[in-house]
């Protein structure tokens, strides 16, 4: 193990937190497979999003071993990635998905391509330019990449819908009901759904074309 506690017997997947709207979406499953950057539904609702804030599409898409995934539309929202006091925010085309899962969001080429970033999943951890030109370096998040697992593995039960998205310290937003929670670090959180996909690609994908090894409606 290194000194970030990642363990090499074990291949989790990358694992982050990103700050969207103000607030801290963890369980963000950052896959290098996919074509498309997916905001799952349950996490939508969670964010208070607008349903106007959305642009409409309802053609399914489908996972890797051909299984229809529901959409309900596409948006566009900044997204920051933070290295300690050091961030970088890029605009992300989320495609809305609306299917079981246990990730919030859902990190494809698109935005990894934005933001400039290599990723190394042996040693869950992702570097990429500031705005300034310093390397930001992003760990990935091990306990949750094994909670995640470990949901995976019941597909049979249903999502449960624990608490993962939080208010970052200094938001002046007030908080609604028990799924937002302002500060950093706490281990109760939200546990919503999908992925996401750039306009350009909504435009011009086939109805049957496959996103990516990661996108599939029994991930919780």
């Amino acid at each position: 193990m290194t000194s970030h506690g990642v363990d090499h017997q074990q291949d989790y997947p990358m694992i982050i937190t990103v700050e969207i709207e103000n607030y801290a979406v963890k369980k963000v499953l950052v896959d290098q497979g996919s074509s498309v950057d997916i905001l799952y539904w349950a996490t939508y609702q969670k964010l208070q999003l607008s349903d106007t804030a959305m642009a409409p599409y309802d053609k399914p898409i489908y996972g890797f071993s051909g299984e229809k995934v529901s959409t309900r539309g596409y948006i566009d929202l900044h997204t920051v990635v933070r290295d300690g006091a050091q961030t970088k925010t890029i605009p992300i085309c989320f495609l809305v998905v609306d299917a079981p899962t246990s990730y919030n969001v859902l990190l494809g080429r698109p935005s990894l391509n934005t933001l400039g970033a290599v990723v190394s999943t042996p040693h869950l951890t992702m570097k990429f330019p500031s705005p300034s030109g310093d390397i930001l370096t992003i760990h990935g998040d091990q306990r949750l990449a094994r909670e995640c697992y470990r949901a995976s593995l019941r597909p049979q039960l249903p999502i449960l819908q624990t608490n993962h998205i939080e208010r970052p310290p200094g938001s002046e937003i007030a908080l609604f009901g028990d799924d937002l929670d302002p500060r950093m670090g706490r281990d109760v959180r939200l546990e919503p759904v999908e992925e996401t996909t750039p306009l350009e690609s909504l435009m011009v994908a086939p109805s049957n074309s496959v996103l990516g090894s990661n996108l599939n409606s029994a991930t919780s």
